[in-house]
């Protein structure tokens, strides 16, 4: 008998990719359950049609946020997808397979990203794997502001499974110049509760180093006018965490 499989998603204004996400997860999922902080859009709507269970809770954080809805799945095993992620046939099949001899210890999967409407192999955005299935007992996400990280039993042996979880990341520049400042500020607070200073010239030096390392070293080039965009935006946006960590070590 296959072993049963919690899907969670975490959910603010996703009227755009909800849906998408969950009718992958139907064949995959024994439950869905989404958290949502309290859309002003369709995102609840569209959920419940296509039969997920919905919690409304009030937005406290990325590892906060996720512990909780790890705390109200039903199954022994959960798999942590975002809102603009979609389960490739491959990865489908991959994790019916496992789940049909039952799962065990952990197990990443490997994003790739859609960047309006190119698929981005390069600009250190690929490989991007990510631990997503993995026990409920034992397992907890750590990291008080940004970039939240699994923590799993020393026990729990990883394994990667085929496939991709394709990340529909952005839509338009503005979304990502959005977005990736809104990250360097969250970035921001951390180094700062961390103890960490900047010089005056740290913002500038840092953006030129990010676009080199993204735009060259890390072959963002090959990715064409994308891969141009993403280092410009990644670099700007480098400019906005240090001068926020100045900011924050003035006051």
């Amino acid at each position: 008998m296959a072993q049963k499989l919690s899907a969670v998603i975490i959910t603010l204004n996703e009227e755009r990719n909800i849906g998408r996400c969950i009718e992958a997860l139907l064949p995959i999922a024994d439950e869905i359950i989404v958290l949502d902080a309290f859309s002003t859009d369709k995102t609840v709507e569209i959920s419940e049609k296509l039969g997920a269970r919905i919690v409304q809770h009030e937005w406290k954080g990325y590892s906060e946020s996720k512990n909780y809805l790890n705390s109200l799945s039903t199954f022994d095993y959960i798999f942590s997808v975002d809102a603009d992620e979609v389960v490739d046939e491959e990865l489908k099949h991959a994790i019916l397979e496992e789940k049909s001899k039952g799962f065990s210890g952990a197990y990443s999967v490997n994003r790739l990203t859609n960047y309006l409407g190119t698929w981005i192999r390069n600009s250190g955005w690929y490989p991007d794997v990510k631990v997503r299935i993995f026990p409920k007992e034992g397992s907890r996400w750590e990291g008080a502001f940004v970039h939240e990280t699994l923590s799993i039993s020393e026990n729990s042996k990883l394994k990667k499974l085929k496939g991709h979880l394709e990340h529909y990341s952005y839509y338009s520049f503005e979304d990502h110049r959005i977005r990736a400042d809104k990250y360097s500020v969250l970035t921001a607070k951390k180094h700062f509760e961390a103890g960490k200073k900047a010089s005056i010239l740290k913002p500038y030096l840092s953006s030129i180093g990010r676009f080199f390392g993204m735009y060259i070293m890390k072959k963002g080039i090959l990715d064409g006018k994308m891969g141009f965009h993403i280092a410009r935006i990644s670099a700007q946006s480098n400019i906005v965490k240090y001068k926020e960590l100045r900011r924050l070590n003035r006051e």
